[in-house]
């Protein structure tokens, strides 16, 4: 059925077995591993680069725990990746930086990525159909409200005799793109996808879970309720409005003279949030541009910066952004978040059909773009510290942010072309047996936290005992019947282990929280309390599928950071290795059930959590090189300690 709300009529049909909406990490791994499977893929981005982290958002600096990373125990198309950058530039670390072993420009990243999808296409014969600078505006749902028939999406180019994209910040283009009409800048085409056959999978691989929210099936966002599952939050009725900040991060290069610097109009108003850090042996220059320097032609020497010993910065030397008292913009109440929540979406009207505009408030991409300009201002001329006063920071006017269409982040104005997403909207999965308000993965199925800190002995005393029979483990049943006392318990010291595993991911519980107040820069404000409470080490986690599946339409997987997690599971499965492991998922799903001629739900038994060709479709997940498990993952196995982070 052709959609009637449409200003005008469509300009193309596209046939698809796989479209995928997000051309991010999981994005790209969804088509890659479906392009080997010799599918026909639709790959839709706002940005006109694939790789979203990666490039786009301009967080070039790989994520990875110390001992998974020592194994290289990754989805096939992530080492792939990581094979290809050291290929690159002969060697892994071409930046020399300290906050990962590999560092490198997102421009190159964007060539290596395109470069995979084209080679994987080539070795399954499958068919990438690639829709950058594209929108979903509309899906059309059958009427028992189970299946996505069709999406409407957005395509836009310049006008004529416009400049280039990417010569402004999103904040400005954004609303147009989402925009049926054309305008003086930007020209649209109106694009329907529709299955290729009787049916296929869309799959929700954008950055904020654009897809769950538009289709309007159950998504939380922001802090959720305290409950012994989720012991640490801050907040007994949760909080939708308190997501991890958001950063625009852009590339600063090293000269050998005094650059001159340009103030912002606006660079009071920031002024007062940007600081070093608590600890003033970290108020050192050298300190944090070679935390993330992404680029370093020819090292100098080993000097001292800060608390670490580091390779001295030397002219040519680039260095990507991404501090938290610096450039992470960090709202937290209802007046600025960026996130909307459905309640934000009805007021607006974007859940009324044809009105969809991406969920977003535009104002605070702009002030988070703002803030970051700002930042790269105080980093070169700026003395004030907001964290440790005055007498800290130094100018360091040697320096000049990258700008241009050739530049590491390939914009006009030096930003990265996305902000860099922590959080989106979290799905709810489908109720089953111990899931009966839907399943999700929650902070006590992967936190190595002390739960017998006074913190959480404070808790109700209810509370506290039903959180020590949930870690339990293997003695949950002896402790329930012989009413054992929660001091008494020995906790498991494993990560929950789901039978529908389709993924891996391990990263530390990492939280650039809210600020208290708005607006966020505003001078005295606070991180919003209690946030960073679980804060910390993870156990190797899984990805089960009942957190790719939403409830109602069975046609829909989600392959980003909008699974099924809680607020705190959410940020440990956030980084580079997860969303690859979840795009792999998402595409070798797929793949499995149109060849089965079945749903992805079908593949999920709701006691046991298994089905035969659920098993099936694992034993191909690991055939290929997708790993499912964490070696030696087994309800028996308690020794993980070798399995830290850092």
């Amino acid at each position: 059925m052709v959609p009637t709300n449409l200003p005008r009529s469509l300009d193309r049909t596209v046939n698809c077995e796989l479209l995928v909406a997000g051309g991010g990490v999981a994005g790209v791994a969804t088509a890659y591993e479906a392009l080997q499977a010799g599918r026909t893929v639709c790959l839709t981005e706002l940005t006109d680069w694939v790789g979203g982290q990666l490039t786009s958002q301009g967080t070039s600096a790989l994520d990875e725990a110390k001992k998974q990373r020592a194994l290289l125990f990754y989805s096939r198309g992530y080492n792939d990746l990581r094979q290809r950058i050291e290929r690159k530039y002969g060697k892994l670390n071409p930046g020399e930086c300290w906050v990962s072993v590999s560092c490198f420009l997102p421009n190159d990243a964007e060539q290596i990525l395109t470069e995979m999808l084209q080679d994987a296409a080539k070795k399954g014969k499958g068919t990438l159909q690639w829709f950058p600078s594209t929108v979903i505006k509309s899906l059309d749902v059958s009427a028992d409200g189970k299946l996505i028939q069709a999406a409407i999406a957005i395509q836009h180019r310049p006008a004529l005799g416009t400049p280039p994209l990417n010569t402004e910040p999103l904040s400005q283009t954004i609303e147009d793109a989402y925009r049926y009409q054309d305008s003086p800048r930007l020209t649209k085409q109106i694009i329907r996808f529709v299955p290729r056959g009787e049916r296929w999978i869309v799959v929700d691989a954008t950055e904020t879970g654009e897809l769950i929210a538009l289709a309007d099936v159950p998504y939380r966002v922001g802090l959720d309720p305290r409950t012994y599952l989720n012991p640490s939050s801050p907040t007994e009725t949760g909080d939708p409005y308190c997501l991890q900040g958001f950063t625009y991060t852009f590339a600063m290069e090293q000269t050998a003279t005094e650059q001159p610097q340009q103030k912002p109009p606006f660079y009071e108003q920031y002024e007062p949030y940007y600081g070093y850090d608590a600890d003033y042996r970290k108020a050192d220059f050298n300190f944090v541009f070679t935390y993330r320097r992404i680029w370093s032609p020819k090292p100098g020497p080993r000097i001292k910066a800060g608390p670490l010993t580091v390779t001295a910065p030397t002219p040519g030397d680039i260095s990507m952004q991404n501090w938290v008292w610096g450039n992470d913009y960090r709202p937290g109440t209802a007046a600025d978040n960026l996130i909307y929540s459905r309640d934000q979406l009805q007021q607006t009207g974007q859940l009324s059909p044809g009105n969809w505009m991406g969920g977003l408030r535009t104002d605070a991409l702009r002030k988070g773009e703002e803030l970051a300009l700002g930042y790269y201002y105080w980093l070169a001329a700026g003395t004030t510290d907001s964290q440790l006063g005055a007498g800290f920071k130094k100018p360091a006017p040697n320096h000049r942010l990258l700008t241009g269409f050739d530049a590491p982040m390939g914009t006009a104005h030096g930003l990265s072309k996305y902000p860099y997403m922590r959080e989106g909207r979290r799905l709810i999965g489908r109720s089953s047996t111990g899931y009966p308000n839907g399943f999700s993965v929650n902070e006590i199925d992967v936190s190595r936290a002390d739960y017998r800190q006074e913190y959480y002995r404070n808790l109700p005393a209810s509370l506290y005992r039903s959180l020590w029979i949930a870690l339990a483990g293997l003695e949950t049943g002896k402790v329930i019947v012989n009413d054992i006392s929660p001091e008494q318990v020995t906790r498991r010291s494993r990560s929950t282990i789901y039978p529908d595993s389709v993924g891996i991911s391990q990263y530390a519980i990492d939280f650039h929280p809210c600020m208290q107040d708005s607006p966020p820069e505003r001078s005295g404000n606070i991180e919003r309390p209690g946030v960073r409470q679980a804060h910390g080490q993870s156990y190797p986690g899984q990805i089960p599928l009942r957190a790719m599946i939403p409830q109602r339409l069975d046609n829909l997987l989600v392959a980003s950071k909008s699974i099924a997690t809680s607020f705190v599971a959410a940020a440990a499965y956030r980084v580079h290795s997860f969303e690859w492991s979840v795009g792999v998922a998402a595409g070798t799903t797929a793949d499995f059930v149109l060849s089965q001629g079945i749903y992805p739900y079908q593949l999920v038994d709701d006691r046991s959590g298994t089905t035969p060709k659920l098993q099936t479709l694992q034993k191909r997940l690991n055939q290929n090189g997708n790993p499912t498990a964490f070696p030696n993952t087994s309800i028996f196995n308690e020794k993980w300690e070798d399995w830290r982070v850092w």
